[in-house]
């Protein structure tokens, strides 16, 4: 081990037996339990030839570097990475008023539909990774129906005019060519906002552990993507409103709380100063090789790889429930190593999964908790 890079836990698998009538032994695992667990700082490239060597089991936080073609024993699992929106410059001269702005937003967002690349057109902020997202499609498919298509005041005259900048390369790989500026004026721009960002200054850690509750929510992510661009008096009320019964859980049945979360997401996206246009996917790897790789992957729809869930439930297919698990990661530590402050950088969240060892786990694809050390055993009186 060099510092920090690199680091071996130990963990004794934990074994819950119970005796049959017949007499033969029943084992119950609750979680596939690794008795060691390697984490080591790398680069790409070399995570992508450890996996290729099937040295390593997972490359975590990023996606590798293969000098190779990929054989059939490497694999992807994809997560929420980032946003795409299109912010109209206010100081535009295409954007004078409300339905002018929407226009500008449009024609940009039109471009997107016929050019995606990398990035998922989907004009609504709540996407099908989110675990919310069945209460939101049928406004997401109405969102994209009317955006996909352009307006006649996006093809008039002045918007030949349209300059956009974009802040990354996948941003910039959806712009009209004819319309891309590096820089100098311009009248809107295509961002790409990684999640990660987008929910920094909000997160809070206590004890290892990431919160507030709905961090992991669509309509959350809503709120900070679009929140700031709302110019309108009365819609900016009813979004604080709905925002803070959300948080507070000041409402009294699912159905109550769905519509307020309908109703804040509607309220934001009402506004053209800025708008959603897409989403891209992140990509990590694992190796599901015979017999030095992984099976049973659980991860999550935001974290991915690096989340209790995949720690609790990946299985070394050498071993029937143990074994050795070595990762990778694309990032070194870099914040305290203690479980009440600490542990908030992408190393210390991944270690933290394997020394922590708590009764409930964060839902995969919902801001709720499951079942990991308990279990909600009803009793009953023997008549």
């Amino acid at each position: 081990m060099k510092g920090f890079a690199a680091l071996g836990v130990l963990i004794i698998a934990a074994t819950i037996v119970t005796v049959a009538q017949s007499g033969h032994e029943f084992p119950i695992y609750p979680s596939y339990y690794p008795h060691q667990i390697r984490i080591e700082t790398m680069s790409p490239k070399r995570g992508g030839d450890l996996l290729l060597e099937g040295k390593i089991q997972a490359y975590v936080g990023g996606e590798p570097r293969f000098t190779r073609s990929l054989p059939d024993s490497i694999s992807a699992v994809e997560s929420l990475g980032s946003f795409v929106i299109v912010r109209v410059n206010p100081e535009s001269s295409l954007a004078k008023d409300g339905a002018s702005t929407c226009a500008v937003a449009q024609a940009v967002v039109g471009d997107i539909a016929v050019r995606p690349g990398v990035i998922v057109f989907h004009p609504y902020p709540i996407t099908p990774l989110d675990g919310d997202y069945l209460y939101h499609v049928d406004l997401a498919d109405a969102a994209k129906a009317r955006l996909a298509r352009k307006s006649d005041d996006a093809a008039a005259p002045a918007m030949q005019k349209l300059t956009v900048r974009a802040n990354s390369d996948a941003a910039a790989s959806v712009v009209r060519r004819d319309r891309y500026v590096r820089s100098g004026e311009w009248d809107a721009e295509v961002a790409e906002i990684p999640l990660v960002d987008l929910v920094a200054h909000s997160a809070a850690t206590t004890n290892g552990w990431l919160g507030p509750p709905w961090i992991k929510t669509g309509w959350f992510h809503a709120a900070l993507l679009l929140a700031s661009s709302v110019d309108d008096s009365g819609a900016k009320d009813r979004a604080q409103a709905a925002l803070q019964r959300l948080e507070s859980g000041a409402y009294e049945t699912t159905v109550e709380r769905i519509n307020l979360e309908r109703e804040l997401v509607s309220t934001l996206s009402s506004n053209c100063r800025s708008v959603v246009a897409g989403y891209t996917v992140k990509r990590e790897y694992i190796s599901t090789e015979y017999s030095a790789g992984i099976e049973n992957v659980g991860f999550d729809s935001i974290d991915g790889l690096n989340s209790p869930i995949f720690i609790r439930t990946v299985k070394l297919k050498d071993f029937p429930w143990n074994g050795w698990l070595s990762l990778g990661i694309n990032s070194p530590p870099g914040a305290a190593w203690n479980p009440i402050a600490g542990f908030n950088d992408p190393f210390g969240r991944l270690m933290w999964s394997a020394l922590g060892d708590p009764a409930l786990l964060p839902l995969p694809n919902d801001s709720r908790w499951m079942l990991n050390r308990v279990a909600d055993v009803q009793s009953s009186r023997s008549p």
